[in-house]
């Protein structure tokens, strides 16, 4: 059987559980790739430049940052999650719907905020409940998770596509062109764009086709809210519902997960009968007393893991924001449609990696595929270096590149939680640093372009890589050395611990003598 029926019987018993933490990340990933074919539409929407611009990106990420950080503590319980589930999924059609109506880049940087922070509060509380919920299954599931990202950072450009402006590019495709000369002008109004090249052309009404592909994607997103309102309504978590048990687990089977061994403490479980120890917000993590005398490397696994994702995720958002920018300049110079098919390429083949990696997850450990995966994001990006003139391969390398870092993140979560066994606070970290490291790098990326030009952001993506790798390096030995002072410790205390007393001879006799006692009872009645 291709996946063990213990496996199976964990899913079904979680099934609409499962199923809408994955449908809310379907939310998480239409918002995080629309930005990259319509950055310059939106350029031209708010008569900005591209390294203004590029601070929507920032305004976007540092409140997803935001949202990460402070995500957890709506993991208490389980109405509290679901309730800002289903609020934050929400808000992001709402912005969806005004993006159109923001005429200043100040407008479009706060709404884009606002999504952020709905997001980082999406991406954290959906990661955290699957560890949660399967913990040394996680690797599975977390790995679906994150093709629901790619699935939904798929349908944004498709949507996208057939809306997107060809005045609007045609004045932004060389490096000349990207000035527009009334910049900021009629904040709160349509925006009448003239380019240096036709001072007395027309003006465009760029509001008119953009739009179309925003309100779509509202539309779309739109059953991911009401999915998250069926499940609180099912389990009576609605103010206006009689209060209940939840009916996430049997009662016999909500025993022997909050069994725990005598002389343990448990920490409260929530209303799905999992319990959350260390799992909370990033500020509960760093001042929990129960870290103190712990090993530095396990400090050094949260810090080296969450340098890992802060590079592979940073590639992944530089990539997707600005692969369209680079391929409609020089050297490229593709045309406005066929360079919008890059970034569908790009998710399409991130999507296609993560529904590959869900199973050889259950075949192959996950450091394995990630030494394999973060080798080839840096294969694939000197490639891209080495024929920066080549079209073709601008496409392949596309693809190369998604079907290898689609799978980093969903592996390094499942064997940085279980090389802490799960009583860290892997998970928080990992997703506010891999959103410190969206943010940090689109804004550095998106300044050297402007500066420097579009060839330095294959060279940023190539040294980003190459760090990457040194930490997954330094995470593995730095496992190796957890392992050796964890396995000593425990060896050292089951050599001090006094070992049990053996019970009374008179106490092993007791039951012997019920028995017997019980026996000759027996028989007495089948004489009678």
């Amino acid at each position: 059987m291709l996946i063990e029926e213990r496996i199976l019987t964990l899913f079904r018993r979680n099934c609409q559980y499962t199923l809408t933490y994955w449908s809310v990340f379907f939310s998480f990933g239409l918002s995080i790739a629309f930005l990259g074919p319509t950055i310059l539409d939106l350029k031209c929407q708010t008569g900005s430049t591209l390294q203004e611009i590029t601070w929507v990106f920032f305004s976007q990420q540092l409140c997803l940052l935001i949202g990460s950080s402070t995500g957890g503590v709506f993991t208490k319980t389980l109405f509290r999650a679901l309730i800002a589930l289903f609020f934050s999924s929400l808000i992001i059609s709402v912005v969806f719907a005004i993006i159109p109506l923001c005429y200043n880049v100040l407008l479009l940087a706060v709404a884009m905020a606002v999504s952020g922070l709905a997001m980082g509060i999406i991406d954290t509380i959906a990661n955290i409940q699957l560890v949660s919920i399967y913990k040394k299954d996680s690797a599975i599931f977390l790995q679906a998770l994150h093709f629901f990202i790619g699935l939904g950072a798929l349908v944004s450009p498709l949507i996208a596509d057939p809306f997107i402006s060809e005045h609007c590019l045609a004045s932004n495709s060389t490096a000349n062109a990207t000035e527009i000369i009334h910049h900021f002008r009629s904040s709160f109004r349509s925006p009448v764009i003239h380019t240096e090249n036709s001072p007395h052309s027309e003006p465009v009404e760029e509001k008119a086709n953009v739009a179309y592909a925003f309100w779509i994607m509202a539309l779309i997103n739109l059953p991911v809210p009401i999915a998250v309102f069926v499940l609180m309504y099912q389990e009576k978590l609605l103010p206006f519902c009689p209060n209940s048990t939840p009916r996430l687990l049997d009662k016999d089977e909500l025993a022997m997960e909050t069994k725990a061994p005598e002389g343990t403490e448990m920490s409260e479980p929530d209303d799905t009968g999992f319990h959350h120890a260390g799992h909370g917000n990033i500020f509960s993590c760093c001042m929990n007393g129960s870290l103190s005398g712990l090993p530095v490397t396990f400090f050094g696994i949260h810090i080296l893991g969450s340098m890992v994702l802060f590079m592979t995720e940073g590639i992944m958002g530089v990539y997707a924001g600005f692969v369209y920018t680079y391929a409609v300049s020089a050297p490229m110079l593709l045309h406005s449609k066929m360079a919008a098919y890059l970034n569908c390429i790009f998710w399409a083949a991130v999507t296609a990696g993560r529904l590959v990696s869900i199973p050889l997850s259950y075949r192959f450990r996950p450091v394995h595929l990630l030494g394999v995966n973060l080798a080839g994001v840096i294969v694939t990006l000197l490639l891209l270096l080495i024929l920066y003139t080549n079209r073709v391969f601008l496409f392949v390398g596309t693809t190369l590149l998604g079907l290898f870092i689609s799978s980093v993140f969903p592996c390094l979560v499942a064997y940085t939680e279980d090389i802490l066994e799960y009583h860290g606070c892997a998970t928080t970290v990992l997703v506010t640093t891999a959103g410190m490291g969206e943010m940090t790098l689109q804004v550095l990326v998106g300044s050297l372009i402007q500066k420097k030009g579009t060839y330095s952001f294959l060279v940023c993506g190539l040294v980003i890589g190459c760090l990457g790798f040194v930490f997954f390096l330094s995470v593995v030995l730095c496992n190796r050395i957890h392992r050796n002072l964890t396995g000593a410790s425990k060896k050292a205390a089951m050599v001090e611990a006094p070992p049990a007393p053996a019970p009374p001879a008179s106490e092993k006799a007791a039951p012997e003598q019920k028995v017997a006692v019980i026996q000759t009872e027996s028989i007495k009645c089948d004489s009678g």
